[in-house]
């Protein structure tokens, strides 16, 4: 009960103090390529219920025809305010609304699409017992993920079998010891990495290759 209060005040006062940067970001996207300002994509959340998820758009409109539904390297399909969007994380302010609703918290693991989840092992599953959120321990620690799956002939594989299950792995962990006072340390944990990032190894995904697969 706690946390939900938690969520659902420090959302709508985080909506009403970044409305400003709302506006100047919709105008920016206007700008850009004239396109639709917002993006909304199904994820699954609790319990296994699909909702839509919000974000600024940072990609051409069609990109889900023209490539994989994750994003490697310098994306061709990311638009030149998508990158800026991208790299300080502003293209996640919307799921501020998504909070509000009561379908996402601020930390929890970051909902998945449908055709991912579906490749889940039963013990992963256990991950849809959760709140999905804005950011969470995985998010801090694959904070650069795109550029690091471009380091891979196969982005797509080395994501499925390495780096998804490590990230249901890191939040399951996280769950278990998980209170509103861990939730702001990782808050403030993912502003920090924000302002100040650190890249990521490619080593890390392969030294995290079998223990994922077991782990999770």
């Amino acid at each position: 009960m706690l946390k939900t209060i938690f969520d659902f005040v420090t959302a709508a006062i985080g909506t009403c103090l970044l409305s400003p940067l709302f506006v100047a970001t919709a105008v920016a996207i206007k700008i850009g390529d004239g396109g639709p300002v917002y993006f909304r994509q199904e994820r699954v959340g609790k319990g296994g219920r699909v909702f839509k998820i919000w974000k600024f758009r940072t990609m051409v409109v069609d990109a889900e025809r023209r490539g994989a539904q994750i994003t490697v390297g310098s994306d061709a399909r990311i638009t030149k305010v998508g990158h800026w969007l991208r790299k300080f994380k502003l293209d996640e302010m919307p799921q501020l609304f998504n909070v509000l609703c009561g379908e996402m918290s601020f930390v929890g693991p970051r909902p998945e699409v449908p055709r991912y989840v579906a490749l889940y092992s039963d013990e992963q599953r256990d991950v849809l017992q959760l709140l999905p959120g804005i950011t969470d321990p995985s998010s801090i620690k694959y904070r650069d993920e795109s550029s690091l799956l471009a380091q891979h002939e196969d982005p797509e594989r080395v994501y499925v079998e390495t780096v998804m299950p490590d990230k249901i792995h890191l939040n399951l962990q996280y769950a278990q010891r998980a209170t509103v006072f861990t939730d702001i340390g990782t808050i403030f944990n993912t502003l920090l990495r924000v302002a100040v990032p650190v890249p990521i190894e490619s080593a890390q995904v392969a030294s995290n290759d079998r223990s994922a697969k077991h782990a999770a």
